[in-house]
Parts: C-alpha cells; sequence; structure tokens
C-alpha cells in the first residue's frame, strides 16, 4: 500500500499546508472561520450524495481535503497568543512605563554572560489579569532560591523581543514569536517580591524532580562536565553545558545526541522491553506491557521538562507500542503522519521549530533509504553487518537532513559518518546506564561504583567528540544555500530514491527533469546575483560598517580593518558574495548617483557637500540643526557606534526639521538599492 494513498497522508498534508498558508498569509479568524464552516456544509452534502451514488467519491474527497486545510488554519490562529484579548501584548502601556508586574516561573533556560534566565507565565499587570509567555533575565548572583512554580511581583518595563538588525542573521525575534513569546524583562533580585505560595502545577513537579536528580548526583561527587552532558543525554537539558563542549559535538556531526530524539526514546524503549521480557505475550501480558510502557515514556517525558523534541519522540514511540500491542503491522509512515497530525494539532508551531523539521525528515529517510543503502552490500560476517546497518542509517539520516541543514546553518560535519561509527555502540551503553543512574537518583544518591562507571564513560565520549572535532579541516563552513537550492535538491533526492528502488521510464524522466531543475536554480541565483547592487550600514556596536556590493563582489569599508566581523560573514554566505576588499571609511562615497557623506568622531564637514544621505558615527559632537540648514540631505543614518543619549536627540531634532532619521540601533540596517 502506497502512502499516498493511506487517506490520512492526504489530510495530513492538506492540514499542514493550512497551518503554512495562515502562517504567511495571516487571515483572519472570521474569514477562516467562515470559511470552514463552508467545508463543513459541503462535506455533509457530499457525505449524503455519495450514499446514494458512490460514483460522487470525488467530491467528498475534496470536500475533507477543504476541511483540513482549515482545521490547519484555524488551528494555527487558536494558538497563536498574540491574537487571544487577554495576552499581555495588549497592554501598551507596560511596554512604554513601569508597572507592577506578576508572574510564575515555567521553565529555567541556558544563562549568559550576565544573566540567569527563565520562562514565565503572565498572571497580572497592575492588578488586572493577563497572560501569556516572557523570557526573565535576572542578573547573576541573585537568583538563589529561585525554583519553578515561584510566583514574583516586580515593578518594571516589558521590552519587546529584538529583531536581527542585520542581514541574514538569526532572527532571534521571530524564534521567540513562533515559541509565543514577544516580551523579555530585565531584573535584579532586590526589586524581586517573592510570593510564598508556589504555583505546583506541572511545570513544578517537573522542576522538583529535576532538581532532585542533579541534587543527588552532586552528592555523588558526579563531575561537573560530566553531569551536565549526562543530563543532555538522558533528560535532554542542555543549559548548563560549556559552549566548548557543544561546539565539539558540532563539528563532529555529533549535535543530535545532546538533544534527546527519536534515537534516546528508542533506547529507552528497548530497555524497557528487555525488563519486561519475561511478561508471557498473553492477552493480559501485552496489555500491562503496554501500559508500562506508556508510563514509562510518559514519565520520562515529565522527567525531561516536556521539551518539544522529547514530546515528539514520546508521541511516535507511544503510536509504535499501540500498534504493536493491536497486532497491526501497518505501515511505519503511517506512524510517522499519525503522530506529526497529533502533535500538531496540539503545537501547530512546532511545525517552524527546526528540531522537528530535522526530526522527522531523519526518521523518514531512515525508514525510506536505509533499506535501499543496505542491499548496496551483503556483509558475511557480524561485526561486518553491524558497522554496515550503522554506516547506512547514518548515512541515510544524513542525506535526508543535508539541504536543510545547509540552509539553517551553511556548514556540514565531513566526519559525521565516523563520529557515528564510533560513537553508537558507546553511546548504547551510556544511554543504558544513564537510565539506572537516573531512576536511582530519584530516590537516593546513586552508588559511587555505578557513578564512576557512569562519568568515565561520559568522559570517554567527550573525549572522542573532541578529538574527532579536532580536524576543523573536515568540517566545511560557509556554504552559500538559498531556497531555491532547498527545493530542488530535495526533489532530486527524492527522484533518485524513487528511481533506485524500481527503475522505469517514467521513474528516469522525473530524475533528468530534477536535475534540469537544480540547473536552473543555479542559473536563476547566478542570474540574481550579478544583477544585485546594494549599499548597507551594519548595525555594530563600537563599529563602523558599511558595505558596497555589486553582483558577488563585496566591498567593506570600517573604521577598524583588523579584526574579523561575523556580522559581514553572514551577509557574504546569505548572498553568495565575495569580499574583494577592505578600506578605510572615507567621508565620501558615491552609490548609484547618490552622494553619500561620513561625519564621524571629528565633527568636520564643509558646506559645499550636498549630500543625499548624511551618515552619522562615533558620536560626533555636532550642532544637528546647522549641519541640517547647510548640507540638506534627504535623510540621516545614525549606525550602532554612536551614544544612545546623542542619537535620542538626533531624532528629535530630525522630527521638527521633518527629515527622515534612520537609527539602526532601532531599526536596524540601513540598506539602499
Amino acid at each position: 500500500m502506497k502512502v499516498l494513498d493511506f487517506p490520512l497522508a492526504k489530510i495530513t498534508i492538506l492540514f499542514i499546508i493550512g497551518i503554512l498558508f495562515c502562517y504567511y498569509r495571516e487571515p483572519s479568524l472570521d474569514v477562516a472561520g467562515a470559511l470552514f464552516i463552508v467545508g463543513i456544509v459541503l462535506f455533509l452534502v457530499s457525505y449524503f450524495l455519495t450514499q446514494k451514488n458512490k460514483k460522487r467519491y470525488l467530491f467528498f474527497g475534496l470536500s475533507t481535503y477543504f476541511i483540513s486545510f482549515f482545521i490547519g488554519a484555524l488551528t494555527l490562529l487558536f494558538h497563536t497568543s498574540s491574537l487571544q484579548k487577554s495576552n499581555y501584548i495588549h497592554s501598551h502601556s507596560a511596554f512604554e512605563n513601569p508597572k507592577a508586574i506578576t508572574f510564575t516561573l515555567r521553565e529555567k533556560l541556558k544563562s549568559n554572560t550576565y544573566n540567569d534566565r527563565f520562562t514565565a507565565i503572565i498572571n497580572t499587570i497592575d492588578n488586572k489579569t493577563y497572560s501569556g509567555k516572557i523570557i526573565v533575565n535576572i542578573h547573576k548572583d541573585s537568583t538563589e532560591n529561585l525554583i519553578i512554580g515561584n510566583v514574583i511581583k516586580v515593578t518594571t518595563t516589558l521590552q519587546r523581543s529584538n529583531s536581527n538588525k542585520n542581514p541574514n542573521q538569526f532572527d532571534y525575534g521571530k524564534y521567540l514569536a513562533d515559541k509565543q513569546i514577544y516580551a523579555q524583562v530585565y531584573i535584579n533580585k532586590s526589586e524581586i517580591s517573592l510570593n510564598k505560595k508556589l504555583k505546583k502545577d506541572i511545570w513544578y513537579y517537573c522542576g522538583r524532580l529535576h532538581s532532585r536528580i542533579v541534587r543527588n548526583l552532586e552528592k555523588a561527587n558526579f563531575n561537573n562536565e560530566e553531569m551536565n552532558v549526562a543530563l543532555a543525554l538522558i533528560l535532554g537539558q542542555q543549559q548548563e553545558i560549556s559552549s566548548d563542549i557543544i561546539q565539539d559535538y558540532q563539528y563532529s556531526g555529533a549535535t543530535h545526541i545532546l538533544s534527546v530524539s527519536g534515537l534516546h526514546v528508542g533506547f529507552i524503549m528497548l530497555f524497557i522491553n528487555f525488563i519486561l521480557k519475561p511478561i508471557p505475550n498473553t492477552k493480559k501480558g501485552s496489555l500491562i506491557k503496554l501500559l508500562s510502557i506508556l508510563l514509562s515514556l510518559a514519565t520520562f517525558a515529565i522527567i525531561s521538562g516536556l521539551s518539544p523534541s522529547v514530546l515528539r519522540s514520546v508521541v511516535m514511540f507511544s503510536f509504535l507500542a499501540i500498534g504493536n500491542h493491536l497486532r497491526r503491522n501497518g505501515s511505519i509512515y503511517h506512524t510517522l503522519l499519525v503522530s506529526i497530525l497529533l502533535i500538531l494539532l496540539f503545537e501547530p508551531y512546532f511545525l517552524f521549530d527546526v528540531g522537528f523539521q530535522l526530526s522527522y525528515l531523519a526518521l523518514f529517510f531512515i525508514v525510506w533509504l536505509q533499506p535501499v543503502l543496505k542491499n548496496i552490500w551483503k556483509p558475511k560476517n557480524k561485526i561486518q553487518t553491524t558497522v554496515w546497518n550503522a554506516l547506512t542509517v547514518s548515512f541515510a539520516a544524513q542525506i535526508g537532513t543535508l539541504p536543510l541543514c545547509l540552509y539553517y546553518f551553511h556548514q556540514f560535519p565531513g566526519l559525521f559518518f565516523v563520529t557515528n561509527i564510533i560513537i553508537i555502540p558507546l553511546l548504547s551503553f551510556i544511554m543504558i546506564a544513564g537510565i539506572i543512574v537516573m531512576i536511582v537518583a530519584l530516590f537516593i544518591s546513586p552508588p559511587i561504583l555505578l557513578i564512576e562507571v557512569f562519568e568515565k564513560s561520559i568522559y570517554l565520549l567527550n573525549q572522542t567528540i573532541h578529538f574527532i572535532a579536532s580536524f576543523e579541516s573536515f568540517v566545511i563552513r560557509d556554504i552559500s544555500f538559498n531556497f531555491y537550492f532547498l527545493i530542488t535538491f530535495y526533489l532530486l533526492i527524492i527522484a533518485f530514491i524513487i528511481w533506485s528502488k524500481k527503475p522505469g521510464f517514467s521513474k528516469i524522466s522525473f530524475l533528468l527533469i530534477t536535475i534540469i531543475l537544480v540547473q536552473i536554480s543555479f542559473i536563476y541565483t547566478k542570474k540574481e546575483i550579478e544583477n544585485k547592487q546594494e549599499l548597507i550600514v551594519y548595525n555594530a556596536k563600537r563599529n563602523t560598517l558599511i558595505s558596497v556590493r555589486k553582483g558577488k563582489n563585496i566591498s567593506l569599508f570600517t573604521n577598524d580593518t583588523l579584526s574579523k566581523n561575523n556580522i559581514l560573514n553572514s551577509y557574504i554566505v546569505g548572498n553568495f558574495g565575495k569580499l574583494k576588499s577592505t578600506n578605510t571609511i572615507k567621508n565620501t562615497l558615491f552609490f548609484n548617483g547618490k552622494k553619500i557623506f561620513i561625519i564621524d568622531s571629528s565633527g568636520i564637514y564643509e558646506n559645499r557637500i550636498q549630500p543625499d544621505i548624511l551618515i552619522l558615527t562615533q558620536s560626533p559632537k555636532i550642532n544637528l540643526d546647522r549641519i541640517l540648514q547647510d548640507l540638506h540631505p534627504i535623510i540621516i543614518i545614525a549606525d550602532a557606534s554612536n551614544s544612545y543619549s546623542i542619537q535620542k536627540n538626533w531624532k528629535i531634532t530630525c522630527l521638527k526639521k521633518n527629515t527622515p532619521f534612520h537609527a539602526t540601533s532601532e531599526k536596524g540596517y540601513y540598506k539602499l538599492e
């Protein structure tokens, strides 16, 4: 039975398309609801018609897909917190002036240099009930005794999450908005008023269980560095892992093992099945096994903090367990589709989570492509078979996720296959030992012998990863890869797999067409690059950066020609560019017939310049009123090298003179085409 012949496959696809349509087109709730009601009417009419005339199944099918589409759209709308009237985003005054805000700590995040960070749920603003998630930044050394479930009252101003201020950079504001977080607060312990009564919900008990495990591991003198990796491997808690270790895992192609996924939950399910093996496979015994597996997976999800990666993996394997219990040897593709549909019904924004996308792509390609790769060679002994199976699984997952990884991260770890062959056997032992240690740590401090074995195995894993990551020449970085490449490369991969499974004329034709489409995407991208000309004034603190692009060649103008700049690197990679030259900033630039004049810290200018664009940098001590009278610029640009107070005064001056003012620290980079 082909996957697309399964009715739920088409329903799930239309449901996902509905979510995507709603996400990018943003229809109103009234319009989407009205169309959904129309769909229900069509569905009911078509249902009764098909009862009388079986030939009208097409109309019934189309109405079903129509409803599926709008259920997807409505699901996203209902889960968009900003559309709810009670959400704090509608309290505009809370973003302008300090207000008395109460919130409940929900989850501990990774700390940065200055602050410990949490997610929290807003309760009230000035004694009025509001809802919604925020990020709480509490100055370091101020967070003693704070736990998940604490209800905090503080007088502060909500700050909107910043979007990316430079081209082709990670959009942190959009990332948080997809998690329904629209604001942050920055506070000190001295400003906090703690409510003695804790909010004891599931998140509180998750936090308590996690804290109990950590406390018992610390009592057993578990080395801090290895313990942080253990908590990531077993429970998906990455908050305390050092950036050096994370970098090693990235360079070696093993980042996926730090985020609990199907691999980890699969190990847990195998371990549970092993423990339950003595129970007979009778009707009653099978039910006991099923309930034990479901309860164990649910407990694991709670202990790990109900993170998205854990939830989707637990849902997936729960469906597998239910299918096995019902003795239905249904297609694994159907199980994947059902789990996707169920997860997105409750959390549609998971669809835009990179981890969600990579996880399901990896699972799909392992199921679909691995058997094809496996049949290329038939090993004759058990060791060769084990190694070959590990290799084919690794290659299938990597091929399936490669275009998406290149699109998001622009790098490729060349030694991923070596990493997976070496670490999978070690990881198997670590997972089993880790599950035992975490279960024991729930109740008591684990025995020293058990801790030492577990600690040494993680130390060995870290050292192995570090050794592989040390071959940095095998990490291919700064790969330019756009959306056209993403789509056409996936079409090529899919066409090749279809053809390799069962060659035929129509399939080879499809493969050749996808090859042509890949070539067209390259040609179109090249043409697009060659015709592009733009000048960018970047938002860079304590530095002035201006780039001029003509085709793929980029010239940089800066007051610091020696330092390497990641801001520019993101722009070069994202635009298939090449840095042609790095120059010291000149006072005058010309671009596409526009005269650009730059006033730096010297504050020197000449009345006869008369520029179209005036750029102010390095906080010059100038009288902007006089400059506007003398130079008559069309627009004023102030980059982030200027102090905030000076920019504020300049903005007021420009408003009085009706001269457009663009501060990069407020509006982001300035682009002239």
